[in-house]
């Protein structure tokens, strides 16, 4: 694990310096020992996704990331929703592309989850990162990049803009099904952690993870395909591996058994601080 594992010897090497070996090996047990618990979507379980009734359960149930995605206004605005179309979580109808920002924020985005959430807006990326940078970690998923040329440096803008570029903290990561996104990602933005998101077992062989390894932090397979052997092939090649998506707590035992890094969830309070 790229990041993960040279913070833990920085923490082993620190505190052995101040307090002595055994003090600096209990750190890094410690940190090894944490789950990282990211809210998909938001916490959207409790609330309705990708939206900032989402974020900010996410911040309440004190998970350490929200998973958001992100695609492309007609007009070129970086907005938060997963499908492709608005019709699954909006009153409205159509694609994403194909509807203006002024458009899209003059939709109901709550309702279809519950009345109670009956207003809530689909946000803009820059809304969420001013929101809860320094709160939260931030998980952002580029959706589709293939209808969207150019959003990689949207994003990367997005970041630089608010000194998010150079995180000393891990508490940026993006991610994307689209491997190609994913690389140009990182060249425009090398100190960004990038993650691979998959749900192909042709995407987890020893030739595919050792070609993602030469630039991806992370590999994020559906939690059908996490094992043991997968896990320590991906630690391996010093990557980490986030599971998703848990919708059911019986899956979180398999899962923190088999050593997953993370798992990605719609309910963080279903996952554990530490392994116990």
């Amino acid at each position: 694990m790229k990041r993960m594992g040279k913070t833990a010897i920085v923490l082993m090497l620190a505190a052995g310096l101040m307090a002595g070996q055994a003090a600096g090996v209990s750190a890094a047990t410690e940190k090894e020992d944490k789950v990282i618990t990211v809210a998909h979507r938001g916490a959207s379980g409790y609330a309705p996704e990708n939206t900032m009734a989402a974020f900010e359960q996410s911040v309440a149930m004190k998970a350490d990331f929200l998973e958001l995605d992100v695609q492309l206004s007609k007009d070129g605005r970086l907005v938060i929703i997963h499908d492709t179309t608005v019709d699954r979580t909006t009153d409205g109808t159509g694609t994403v592309r194909s509807l203006t920002y002024e458009e899209l924020s003059q939709l109901d985005a709550g309702s279809f989850f519950s009345p109670a959430f009956q207003g809530e807006k689909i946000p803009t990326l820059e809304q969420v990162l001013d929101e809860y940078r320094g709160k939260i970690g931030i998980l952002i998923e580029i959706k589709a990049s293939y209808l969207y040329p150019g959003i990689e440096q949207k994003v990367a803008d997005a970041l630089s803009d608010r000194n998010l570029d150079k995180p000393n903290n891990g508490k940026v990561i993006i991610q994307s099904f689209e491997t190609a996104s994913v690389e140009k990602f990182h060249k425009l933005l090398p100190d960004i952690p990038v993650g691979i998101l998959t749900s192909s077992a042709n995407q987890l062989t020893d030739e595919a993870l050792a070609q993602f390894s030469t630039y991806a932090d992370y590999i994020n397979p559906n939690l059908a395909y996490i094992s043991e052997d997968l896990v320590n092939r991906v630690h391996a090649l010093d990557m980490g591996i986030m599971a998703w998506t848990v919708r059911n707590a019986v899956y979180v035992q398999p899962l923190l058994d088999a050593g997953v890094d993370g798992i990605i969830t719609d309910y963080p309070d279903y996952v554990p601080r530490h392994r116990g």
